[in-house]
């Protein structure tokens, strides 16, 4: 049977798709952006009320969400053997896209454009990144499980190669001042990072569950137990 941490990542990228979209369709509606104007940037949607209320709580929302995710997806390979500072680099790359994502979404454009601009290079570049490791860990590492089916590979190779292309031309396209290209470069970036967070559902459906141990501190002034006595832990399911 499907556990929840299955739906986690689906969770996640159907949440914020949906939600930037909406906030897309807001801004046209109450014409913040003017699409005769050029296609506007995602930042630039969520840059005016009422929407950028929104703004804020979908990609605060997606970040806690990308959090929870990486720290499963840390464990997970953990248990699978993966070297302590791959799995470490994994972890962190998808911790600070997560971060610049939250960036993004509480530092307008309009209001704190460099901070805005350096969450918007965590959440895609180190997004990006963080995706890219684990696929040449996938390519690498023998006898690594794959769970899911034979398509998840290339589909991942495919997108994780189609986003950094987009970046690249997404970057090069807005020092050009074309500024529409490089927006719609920069939607479908964040399409196919939600799409990747997604993917990792197939991860997860091998999972049960996640289990959090907690050990208590032992105070030294009371009585320890004999030598050999198993610690005291206090477990509780997630």
């Amino acid at each position: 049977m499907w556990n929840y941490l299955f739906f986690l990542p689906i969770i996640l990228a159907l949440w914020a798709i949906a939600g930037i979209w909406i906030v897309f369709a807001i801004a046209v509606v109450n014409r913040t952006v003017d699409l005769e104007k050029g296609f506007p940037f995602i930042s630039k949607c969520g840059s005016y009320a009422p929407q950028s209320c929104l703004f804020s709580q979908v990609l605060n929302v997606g970040a806690a969400l990308a959090v929870w995710i990486c720290i499963v997806r840390y464990h997970q390979l953990r248990d699978w053997g993966v070297k302590t500072w791959q799995n470490q680099l994994i972890l962190w790359s998808g911790l600070l896209s997560a971060l610049g994502t939250s960036i993004v979404g509480n530092f307008q454009e309009n209001n704190q454009k460099p901070i805005h601009l350096l969450g918007a290079f965590l959440a895609f570049i180190l997004g990006n990144l963080y995706f890219w490791l684990q696929f040449f860990l996938s390519w690498w590492t023998k006898g690594l499980p794959q769970p899911g089916p034979p398509w998840i590979r290339p589909v991942r190779l495919c997108i994780c190669t189609v986003s950094t292309i987009l970046i690249v031309a997404m970057i090069i396209l807005h020092s050009q001042k074309m500024s529409s290209a490089s927006a719609i470069c920069e939607w479908a970036v964040a399409m196919l990072l939600f799409a990747l967070f997604g993917l990792l559902a197939s991860d997860f459906s091998s999972l049960q569950g996640c289990t959090l141990h907690l050990q208590p501190q032992v105070d030294s002034s009371l009585p320890q137990p004999p030598a050999g006595s198993p610690n005291i832990q206090m477990s509780q399911m997630l």
